[in-house]
């Protein structure tokens, strides 16, 4: 896959790159882009699927949730899996099931099947997106990955702003005869063109057979989060049983078993889910407790911004991801910014950050529990704008505030775990503002209100927990220990790219 540096290929001398890295780095961009869109372009058509599948309000929440808990509950076990496999191998295969998989959500004949085919999406997203950086890194020499790694952060960007717009656009075109189903559909020729581009471009990365995954750890850390997720979708439309309330202590009691048998794991030296010594570590415990916290608010104050902007006051697809769109120009300008800073300032960054967010979202709230007949989408703009900036501002320097404390062995790992925390926290958001909203919603209309103050209403109690969540980011960012400056290691790879997803 490589030639030699030297002309005259002397033993021992260090090897040139690979000459088609550029163009193997184009194919991992548009895999990570079509899966980075998939995530903005769903709630857009929402309200779509509502109507066209006749879909309860706990399913329409599964859609949402079942991709970000499969995504979350996937990134650790398929990063092993690619250490094991070989990370190209498994990042084509995961192309291709998602690819799949978009096609199986595009022609779902109703709800429940779409929940399913959400479900592998979000598994398939797991498969490959782990995969991407690591072979991004692999593939570049030291003194370009950050030119490389630089083009993952844009990507991201621009799929936060193209994500509502092209949603909007698709869902209204109502392209040959169809409703919400070419959000999906889209995905089939571009995945094809990728697996087949990135089979010739893509360097074969050796796997390391030797080494193992923790079975066992998946499925107890799978079986607690979902343990936890279910009843708290579930609950409402069961009027809260007794068997709802026990599956969530279930829940938790299988995540206590969870870290017992991580330290078992880490006792005979054998391989861990989630490294034990970050389970130990206070300090990184602590920021993955507010990444969670700070990831839950944004997935599902769209699912019901969208809700309300369609369902309430009959804006169309295209109105409502436009009205979306100055929050995600807010994401791509401050994490445009934020990259200037360094590590500098992380502490008050974070701070600012969720004054941002839940000044930005409060203003939003109280434009929303004031409106009556009709909504103005200019009121939205400055709230979303402040509210994507405060996002774009925080999550990086969150990311680097919590892995300042982790030893350099373990950084890769607390990475991957901070994004998992990070895809828990916004499924756990979906669960918790979907009871808030809908409850609301449905006593509302039951006691005779009007469509729009019933939506008007719900929306602007739902938006409370975004505006709490914030709040409480600002004030634990005082915690953090003070990050020790650190000088950067010589052909160290660069920070991780964080996914901004809402």
């Amino acid at each position: 896959m490589s030639t030699p540096s030297s002309p005259q290929g002397a033993p021992g001398a260090p090897e040139a790159p690979d000459p088609r890295r550029w163009l193997a780095l184009f194919v991992l961009l548009i895999a990570n882009f079509m899966n980075l869109i998939d995530v903005t372009i769903v709630n857009v058509a929402l309200p779509s699927m509502r109507t066209g599948l006749n879909a309860s309000d706990n399913q329409i929440e599964w859609v949402v949730a079942a991709y970000i808990l499969a995504f979350a509950l996937g990134l650790l076990p398929f990063g092993r899996l690619g250490d094991i496999l070989g990370r190209t191998t498994l990042f084509l295969w995961g192309v291709a099931a998602f690819t799949l998989a978009s096609a199986l959500c595009g022609m779902a004949p109703n709800i429940e099947f779409l929940i399913i085919a959400r479900t592998i999406q979000g598994l398939a997203g797991a498969m490959m997106t782990p995969q991407v950086l690591a072979i991004a890194t692999v593939t570049f020499p030291p003194h370009e990955r950050g030119q490389a790694f630089s083009l993952f952060g844009l990507s991201a960007g621009l799929a936060a702003v193209c994500g509502p717009i092209l949603g909007g656009l698709l869902v209204s075109a109502h392209l040959f005869g169809l409703d919400w189903q070419p959000i999906f559909l889209v995905n089939v020729p571009i995945g094809i063109a990728t697996v087949i581009a990135g089979w010739f471009l893509i360097p074969r990365l050796p796997g390391h057979a030797t080494l193992r995954n923790d079975y066992v750890g998946i499925g107890l850390f799978g079986a607690g989060i979902l343990a936890v997720v279910f009843p708290i979708i579930e609950g409402r439309a069961y009027g809260w049983p007794l068997w709802a309330l026990a599956m969530i202590v279930a829940g938790f009691a299988l995540l206590a078993v969870f870290v017992l048998w991580t330290r078992h794991r880490a006792a005979v030296g054998q391989s861990q889910l989630l490294n034990f010594d970050l389970l130990t570590n206070r300090q990184f415990m602590f920021g993955a407790f507010v990444t969670t916290v700070f990831a839950s608010g944004i997935p599902g104050m769209f699912m019901v911004v969208s809700l309300l902007l369609q369902g309430g006051f009959d804006f169309t697809p295209l109105e409502s991801g436009l009205t979306n769109t100055p929050f995600s120009v807010g994401v791509l300008l401050a994490s445009l910014i934020a990259g200037r800073f360094g590590s500098h300032f992380l502490r008050a960054r974070l701070a600012t950050s969720g004054a941002l967010l839940a000044f930005g979202i409060g203003c939003l709230h109280f434009y929303v529990a004031g409106v009556t007949d009709s909504i103005d989408h200019w009121a939205f703009l400055a709230p979303l704008l402040m509210a994507g900036i405060g996002l774009g501002l925080g999550f990086s320097s969150l990311f680097q505030l919590v892995l300042a404390n982790v030893p350099p062995r373990d950084a890769g790992a607390g990475s991957g775990a901070l994004q998992a925390f990070q895809q828990v926290g916004g499924a756990l958001g979906v669960a918790i503002i979907g009871e808030m909203f809908f409850g609301n919603l449905g006593s509302a209309m039951a006691n005779g209100a009007t469509r729009h103050a019933a939506f008007a209403g719900a929306a602007s109690l739902a938006l409370w927990y975004v505006v709490a969540s914030f709040t409480l980011v600002l004030l634990l960012s005082a915690l953090f220990k003070r990050p020790a400056p650190q000088a950067p290691r010589p052909g160290a790879a660069p920070a991780p790219v964080v996914v901004l997803e809402h």
